[in-house]
């Protein structure tokens, strides 16, 4: 279990369901670490700012994150946290290890502007 203020995502069904229930979605699947804990945090903290965006975790060490370590935009990464920028149900980002809130709201800007002024 991942001890964070997000929506936790607990079996892979549940993961489709919620990316082809939402159009912008924000997947961080990792552990407990120094690499994903300042990631959590950012993420906590943008889900004010970008309400039309739909953060999760996913726990990295549970089988059924597979749906996430199996991606092909993640088979050359080497560290956690795996985040997964999903629009319309399919992947349009994905990143890993930790990120500023620079980085992370820059990403945000960029896939999903589309609809933040609106």
């Amino acid at each position: 279990m991942l001890y964070t203020n997000l929506k936790h995502i607990e079996s892979a069904a549940e993961q489709v369901e919620i990316i082809n229930e939402n159009s912008q979605v924000v997947i961080i699947c990792g552990r407990m670490g120094p690499m994903c804990i300042p990631v959590y945090r950012i993420a906590e903290e943008l889900e004010t700012e970008y309400k039309h965006v739909k953060f999760y975790d996913m726990e990295f060490d549970n089988p059924e994150s597979d749906i996430i370590r199996s991606l092909p935009e993640v088979q050359e990464f080497s560290s956690v946290p795996f985040i997964i920028w999903y629009k319309n149900g399919k992947v349009v980002q994905s990143t890993s290890g930790i990120q500023t809130k620079a980085q992370v709201t820059a990403i945000l800007d960029q896939e999903f502007s589309d609809t933040f002024y609106a």
